[in-house]
């Protein structure tokens, strides 16, 4: 576990340098008016507002729903290639929609093994209802793929099998250099217009991994440092975010997505740093210096305020600022070692680890520091909470569970907490999807730390990374 001790000691590592890589945002051309029904633009970067375009199914506003609230049984077939070369893209959009949708298991998805004996559509006009209505399916989700120039065309039709009508459909342009986003934003908008659910593909995770086998500069001993590296939800895309020799650690993503924070050794002592990171720009609003060290960075959740722990008063509490460095406060006081802060889901209460009364413990306290902090475990350790969005409004955190830790989740309305891992390994670090469905966390399950999801009701555990060790994740908001 990351406690304010081992941190402590951490900060005896030597001068360490940082850059940012400049993450290049996907570019879009905007249909023209004559190849709609829908025509929304690509994605944007990660988080970033999103910018609805006017849609025209053949039935507007026809969901596919079942007596009894039985999630629909789905087929997502490949999708159809105009010509031969787009046929790799083609078959990526449908494999990687099919495992988007599985995700969040608001339908029902037959396995694509079993779509051997249908009859492959070759247009939107051809689907073979008859036979998909045999393998028991109530609706089928079939894509066409173009390409224009560099770019893509995609379009998405969701048929109901018992009317044979489209009841969803959409259109999308954008370059053809990555697949797999048009099959994430497919998911997102599906299950937001038919299922009232904010999907998580497009999301991202952040987390710290040694996986360069670098070692630091300007040390006498050559120890081994870790950099920030992000990923799609489903570990996709792995990309290294800071280019140092340096220790850089505990990212927390901002609310739009387009920065992270972290704390980073870079001038040889802690401090939190913002990475802008489709800008190349930094910052360093804690104003940490060789006597003030400022670590565990947490984005508030509208992005205005960073709440961290400083050791600032000689020992360490939590504080918060504004992202500008401006408006510092203190938000505990106690002679005992309070970290790990996050936020609840409104931006007025912090939850954090204290050490006051012995073990490492969760606390809840007013994000402005006033009033008493109320703990809310007791468990022989407890550490790295992580407050989870509306609706649920759940605290999860690690607890000791003998020799490792557990994931387990503290309902503030119940008052009751649950444990959603095994005991295999051990398991630390968790923090929620912008949905409250799932979390990622860190464990020692396949032997090295890596990253691994889990929903909330501790089924669909999938393992996110494989390289090197990997740790503390962020999922982006």
């Amino acid at each position: 576990m990351t406690t304010a001790p081992r941190l402590l000691l951490s900060a005896a590592l030597g001068a360490l340098a940082s850059t940012v890589l400049v993450l290049a945002a996907p570019q879009a051309r905007p249909l023209p008016a004559s190849q709609q029904p829908a025509a929304p633009q690509p994605p944007p970067p990660v988080g970033a507002p999103d910018a609805p375009a006017p849609q025209q199914p053949d039935q507007i506003g026809v969901s596919i729903t079942l007596s009894g609230g039985a999630a629909p049984r789905l087929a997502v077939p490949s999708f159809i290639a105009a010509t031969p070369d787009l046929k790799a893209a083609a078959d990526t959009i449908g494999q990687v929609l099919w495992e988007d949708l599985r995700f969040e298991r608001e339908y029902d998805l037959i396995p694509r093994a079993s779509y051997a004996p249908i009859t492959p559509a070759t247009s939107m006009e051809t689907v073979p209802f008859g036979q998909w209505k045999e393998l028991g399916a109530n609706a089928v989700l079939i894509g066409t793929v173009r390409q224009n120039a560099s770019s893509l065309t995609v379009q998405a039709r969701l048929f109901d099998i018992a009317t044979q009508r489209s009841v969803w459909a959409k259109e999308y342009t954008a370059s053809s250099s990555n697949p797999r986003q048009f099959a994430h934003t497919i998911a997102d908008e599906l299950h937001k217009e038919q299922r009232s659910l904010v999907g998580v593909a497009r999301t991202k995770l952040a987390f710290a991994s040694d996986r360069d086998g670098e070692q630091a500069r300007g040390t006498v001993e050559q120890r081994s440092i870790k950099e920030i590296y992000i990923a799609d939800y489903d570990g996709e895309g792995q990309r290294r975010v800071t280019v140092n020799r340096s220790l850089a650690i505990n990212p927390s993503w901002s609310a739009d997505g387009r920065a992270i924070a972290y704390t980073s050794y870079r001038r040889g002592y802690p401090d939190i740093y913002v990475s802008y990171i489709y800008q190349g720009k930094m910052d360093q609003p804690a104003g940490g210096t060789e006597v003030i060290h400022n670590f565990l960075p947490a984005f508030s959740p509208d992005g205005a305020r960073i709440a961290f722990m400083t050791n600032r008063d000689g020992n360490m509490e939590i504080y918060s600022v504004n992202r500008d460095g401006t408006g510092l406060r203190r938000v505990t006081r106690h002679p005992g070692n309070d970290s790990t802060p996050t936020w609840s889901p409104a931006g007025n209460q912090i939850a954090f680890t204290s050490d006051r009364t012995g073990s490492p413990q969760i606390y809840i306290v007013d994000a402005d520091g006033l009033g008493q902090p109320r703990r809310i475990t007791s468990e022989s350790w407890a550490d790295r909470a992580t407050w989870s969005p509306a609706p649920y409004n759940e605290i999860a955190y690690a607890g000791r569970n003998g020799p490792g830790f557990d994931i387990k989740i503290f309902s503030p309305e119940q008052g009751q907490i649950r444990t959603i891992t095994d005991s295999t390994g051990s398991n630390e670090s968790p923090s929620w999807a912008p949905n409250g469905r799932h979390l990622a966390f860190a464990s020692t399950r396949a032997g090295r730390t890596q990253i691994f999801t889990i929903a909330r009701d501790g089924q669909d555990l999938r393992q996110v990374t494989k390289a090197g060790n990997n740790v503390q994740p962020s999922w982006s908001r």
